[in-house]
C-alpha cells in the first residue's frame, strides 16, 4: 500500500527560514517507522525556496521568477542532503525527483514518472518530489506543492494522501478565532464546506487552506483519501496511520479510477478545446449506469483539437461535466455531430467524470 505525505514549508522551516533539522528528523523517523509497518511511501516536500532564501544574505535585484530560481536551486541541494543523511541513519535511501507541470501534460513523460516511482518504490527506496522551481516558468508552475502531491498521489496510486500544515486541518472560520471549529469529516461531494475557508497564506508556501481543501476535493475524485494535520506534532504521522484521536480533517474517498482516468483528471488546464452536450447527454452520462458520449449528444464544438486530445465536457449553460480523451478531431465531429448511429466521441474508458 502506498501512502504519500506532503510536507509543507512552514513545517519544515524555523522563523527566519531556515530549515527546521530538529523537525525533519521528527518526522523522518516516523516516515521509518511507517516503512516498518509495511508501507510504501512517497515524500513530496517543500523547503527548497525557504531554505535558499535564508542562505542568501545579500541577493541581487531580480525579477521576482529568477530569485524564485535561484532560492531553489541553492535550497534544494541542502534539503535533499539532510534527507539523505537522516533517512541513512534508519538504513533508508531517498532519491530526488525534481518535475514541471508539463511531465504530468505529456502521456508520455506522465508514463515515464510513474514508471520511476514504481521503481524507485520497489527497490525500497524513498522517493522525495519537489517542483523544478529552478526552471518552472509562472505558466509551467503548481498552484503550490499541495496541487502537485494530488498529482503525485493520484500517479503512483496511493490510497492517502497526507497533507502536514502549521494547523490542526480544516476550520469554519479563521483557525485563530476562538469560536471556530475544526471540521474532522468531510463527506466526499459534500457541498458548503468551502464558504468559511479563510483565504491566507501560509508565512514561506505559496498556498494556503483553500488550495489544500480544492487538493482534497480532486484527489478524492479520484479515489484517493485525503488528511490534512498539524506537522508541528509529535508523532502526528503515526498517529493518523493508526487512526488515533488526533486532530485533523479526513477526507472520504470515492470509489478507485483506472490510471487512465487519473491521468486525463490530471490534464486540467491543459485541455485542447471542449466539446458542448445537450441535456440528454448529460443525463446518460451522470446516470449510475456507465455509458459513452455519443455524437447525437452533442450541440457544438469549440477549440482546434485533433483525435486523442484531452477536452472539456460542458452543458449548454457552461456547467463542466468532466475531461474526456476525444476520438474525433474538432472539424470531423462538427460534420457528426447530432447524428444518431456513428461510434462514440468520447469512450467510458477515456472519460473522467467530476462527478
Amino acid at each position: 500500500m502506498i501512502f504519500t505525505i506532503k510536507i509543507g514549508s512552514n513545517v519544515l522551516t524555523k522563523d527566519d527560514g531556515s530549515l527546521n533539522k530538529a523537525r525533519m528528523v521528527e518526522l523522518v523517523g516516523q516516515i521509518s517507522a511507517v516503512r516498518e509497518m509495511g508501507y510504501q511511501v512517497l515524500l513530496v516536500s517543500s523547503g527548497a525556496v525557504a531554505a535558499g532564501r535564508s542562505l542568501v544574505a545579500e541577493p541581487k535585484q531580480h525579477d521576482t521568477v529568477s530569485q524564485r530560481q535561484l532560492w531553489s536551486a541553492l535550497g534544494q541541494a541542502q534539503l535533499i542532503n539532510i534527507y539523505s543523511e537522516l533517512f541513512a541513519i534508519y538504513g533508508l535511501k531517498c532519491a530526488q525527483l525534481l518535475v514541471t507541470k508539463e511531465d504530468f501534460r505529456d502521456r508520455k513523460h506522465y508514463l515515464n514518472l510513474t514508471n520511476c516511482l514504481e521503481a524507485l518504490l520497489e527497490d525500497g527506496i524513498v522517493p522525495i518530489v519537489n517542483e523544478n522551481d529552478a526552471i518552472s516558468v509562472t505558466e509551467l508552475m503548481f498552484t503550490d506543492n499541495d496541487e502537485l502531491s494530488g498529482m503525485v498521489a493520484a500517479m503512483s496510486g496511493s490510497s492517502r494522501l497526507l497533507i502536514l500544515t502549521n494547523v490542526d486541518g480544516v476550520y469554519d472560520g479563521h483557525p485563530d478565532d476562538e469560536n471556530s471549529s475544526l471540521i474532522p469529516y468531510v463527506k466526499y461531494n459534500e457541498k458548503g464546506v468551502e464558504d468559511n475557508i479563510q483565504a491566507t497564506k501560509s508565512n514561506f508556501g505559496r498556498g494556503g487552506m483553500m488550495t489544500k481543501f480544492n487538493t482534497a476535493r480532486k484527489m478524492t475524485a479520484q479515489g484517493v483519501e485525503v488528511i490534512i494535520a498539524n506537522g508541528l506534532k509529535d508523532n502526528v504521522i503515526l498517529d493518523v496511520v493508526n487512526k488515533k484521536d488526533v486532530p485533523c480533517t479526513r477526507f472520504q474517498a470515492r470509489k478507485k479510477q483506472s490510471p487512465v482516468k487519473k491521468w486525463i483528471a490530471q490534464s486540467e488546464g491543459f485541455e485542447k478545446g471542449a466539446i458542448i452536450i445537450n441535456q440528454c447527454a448529460k443525463d446518460v452520462l451522470l446516470a449510475p449506469r456507465v455509458a459513452s458520449l455519443l455524437p447525437v449528444g452533442v450541440v457544438a464544438v469549440v477549440g482546434d483539437f485533433h483525435k486523442n486530445d484531452v477536452v472539456r465536457i460542458e452543458t449548454e449553460n457552461g456547467e463542466r461535466i468532466g475531461l474526456g480523451r476525444t476520438s474525433f478531431s474538432a472539424d470531423k465531429l462538427k460534420k457528426v455531430m447530432g447524428h444518431k448511429g456513428e461510434r462514440y466521441v468520447v469512450h467510458y474508458d477515456y472519460l473522467f467524470l467530476d462527478s
